[in-house]
């Protein structure tokens, strides 16, 4: 057994948002039916490399962007501008759950694949549609793309070097946030279904999301009026919270209270610090930051890294390396936590993927099916699920519709 045995997803996402909210349903046991359109399929099936597997249509394999969001998914090909395409959506949308999907705002309402015409078909159906700005206001219909939504969406401004450049958050955050903002609508309006019979429309965006992870900077701005600036690596509330360089590489520490506080004064040999009058509480080090800053700076670099970390430890500090990738997978604590799986792939044999953020006692995850080749179950889902024969499927391939 699993979380969402018997819920089944229809997935007319692609590119990252989309796909990793399904995934993360499919992880817990949803049915996941990935839409692709033939020949080309999901665009994120290019975004590499590397690649794996045997090269088909356009692509010398399987990226493994593609492969790091569409496990746990049954994949097939259709032709949505075709009427027989449409038909077989409308089909599927019918003995489904929940529809995902990230068309710019209005695209499959013009194909009669919208909420309001797949409602009238299922009205169980939860429609969860993810858009760059949202299916409301004077942008509803620019598309969406991470990056500029990171720089639009203020992320961008409260990150990087104090004195350099804005920059882009390391990951596709805000793609990867919103996908994760979906699932849990999702799972709150099938709740919903469960008491009421009936399903709803989620409109997500994008830019929806941004706003939501700025959290406690948009907080800051709200309640203070100050517009925040950029602080690096260090902490705006916070400090000392930040990266410090010891004497052959740099390290993170994270100072959150006034006890961490006075045991790091002692660690670093500084114990007048602790009642310095500049620094007595976390307001008083703020106001003094870049003085507290360059004597801690300084205090750090006497050591190696290695020893300040055990030593921080000790006395309770939260401290930590910045660790490259490969030490991250590589790490005891990875292997112990699971944060690779191996699973078998169609054609490309053994692959890594990522493990599971979340460990249930009960009802624990699992990889039941690797990411699908382009229209790898075209016949299974359309003979097992919508009755076609395998005559009506071969007939469907050879007009272009799947």
């Amino acid at each position: 057994m699993q979380p969402l045995d018997g819920i089944r997803i229809l997935d007319l996402s692609r590119a990252m948002a989309g796909p990793f909210c399904t995934m993360m349903l499919g992880d817990l046991g949803a049915e996941v039916i990935k839409v692709e359109l033939p020949e080309s399929g999901d665009e994120s099936r290019s975004w590499g490399p590397p690649f794996v597997g045997k090269p088909y249509g356009p692509y010398p394999g399987e990226s493994a962007y593609y492969i790091s969001i569409n496990r746990n998914k049954l994949g097939i090909t259709v032709n949505l501008k075709s009427p027989q395409g449409q038909d077989i959506v409308r089909r599927l949308a019918s003995i489904s759950d929940v529809v995902v999907e990230n068309y710019r705002t209005g695209v499959l309402d013009k194909m009669g694949l919208g909420y309001e015409d797949l409602h009238k078909l299922n009205p169980r159906l939860v429609y969860c549609s993810i858009s760059g700005y949202g299916r409301t206001g004077p942008q509803a219909d620019r598309p969406g793309y991470d990056a500029i939504l990171q720089a639009e969406g203020g992320i961008m401004s409260i990150s990087g070097p104090v004195e350099g450049p804005p920059s882009r958050i390391g990951i596709s955050m805000i793609d990867i946030s919103t996908g994760m903002f979906s699932a849990t609508a999702i799972l709150a309006a099938l709740r919903v279904r469960d008491l009421t019979g009936e399903g709803q429309l989620i409109d997500m965006s994008l830019l929806d999301s941004n706003a939501a992870l700025l959290a406690n900077i948009a907080s800051n701005y709200l309640i203070g009026g100050k517009a925040p600036r950029r602080f690096g690596n260090a902490h705006p509330n916070l400090i000392p919270y930040e990266a410090f360089q010891a004497r052959d590489r740099w390290f993170m520490l994270g100072v959150a209270n006034d006890r961490q506080w006075g045991s790091m004064c002692q660690v670093i040999g500084h114990p007048e610090l602790k009642d310095d009058p500049r620094f007595v509480t976390n307001s008083d080090r703020l106001a003094h930051r870049e003085a507290l800053t360059r004597i801690i700076s300084e205090a750090f670099l006497r050591r190696d890294a290695e020893e300040w970390l055990k030593e921080l430890e000790t006395a309770g500090i939260p401290c930590g390396s910045i660790n490259t990738i490969p030490e991250v997978f590589n790490s005891p604590q990875a292997e112990a936590r699971n944060l690779s799986l191996t699973v078998k792939h169609a054609t490309a044999g053994e692959i890594k993927v990522p493990g599971f953020p979340y460990k249930f006692s009960q009802t624990p995850a699992e990889v039941h099916l690797p990411p699908p080749t382009l229209g790898e179950h075209n016949e299974k889902v359309l003979t097992e699920l919508l009755g076609y024969s395998t005559e009506d499927v071969s007939r469907l391939r050879e007009q272009g519709v799947i």
